[in-house]
C-alpha cells in the first residue's frame, strides 16, 4: 500500500482527470478516492484492481514502486488485516493472456477476507503452505478446506472468503491468472 497513494495520484495526473472522473470509472466513492491519495485508507484488492482498470494500468503497476523497471519482482504489501499477522504481499506479476500475479498471504488466527467477484474467465489458484485455508464461494455455507501441501483452483466471477478457523497462523500462495 505504500506506493499505491502516489501512483493514484501521479497515473491521474498524467491523464488529466480530475478526483471525481476517476471514482466514477472506478465505481468508487470520490471520499475513499481522496483517503486513497491521502494513504489513508485501506480497501479491498477489488477496489484497487477496479482503480487501475480505471487507469488503464496493471494492478501491479499500481502497488509497485514507481521507479521498479520490471513488474516481475514487486514483492507490495497490498492488504494487510485486522491483526498484524494477516497481509498479502504480491510478489511478482508477468504478462501471459493478460497478466500472471502471485501473491504471498498470511491469516492471523480468526481472520477472513472477504472478496467480490472478479471479472470472468479470471482463475485463482492456491497452494496452502501451512495450516488449512477454509474456503467459502458464493452462497455456500460450509467451506473448502484445503490443508497444508494441496492446492485448489476458484473460478474468480463468484465472491468468496479466506479464512483461518483454526488457532495457529496460515500461511499460503495464490495465484491470479487474469
Amino acid at each position: 500500500m505504500e506506493h499505491v497513494a502516489e501512483n493514484i495520484r501521479s497515473l491521474r495526473q498524467q491523464q488529466s482527470i480530475s478526483q471525481q472522473q476517476l471514482a466514477e470509472r472506478a465505481e468508487v466513492s470520490r471520499r475513499m478516492l481522496v483517503g486513497l491519495e491521502k494513504g489513508d485508507v485501506n480497501v479491498s484488492l477489488n477496489t484497487l484492481d477496479r482503480i487501475a482498470e480505471a487507469l488503464s494500468v496493471s494492478f501491479s503497476t499500481l502497488v509497485s514502486a514507481p521507479a521498479t523497471p520490471s513488474s516481475y519482482h514487486i514483492n507490495a504489501l497490498a492488504w494487510t488485516g485486522q491483526s498484524a499477522q494477516s497481509q498479502a504481499v504480491l510478489l511478482a506479476s508477468v504478462e501471459a493472456h493478460q497478466e500472471v500475479e502471485l501473491w504471498a498471504w498470511t491469516l492471523a488466527p480468526g481472520e477472513i477476507y472477504c472478496s467480490e467477484p472478479n471479472p470472468m474467465g479470471w482463475k485463482e489458484l492456491y497452494y496452502v503452505l501451512e495450516g488449512t485455508l477454509s474456503l467459502y464461494c458464493g452462497e455456500s455455507a460450509s467451506p473448502e478446506l484445503i490443508p497444508a501441501q494441496a492446492w485448489t483452483v476458484v473460478e474468480g466471477s463468484q465472491a468468496y472468503q479466506l479464512a483461518n478457523e483454526s488457532s495457529s497462523v496460515l500461511r499460503f500462495m495464490r495465484n491470479v491468472m487474469i
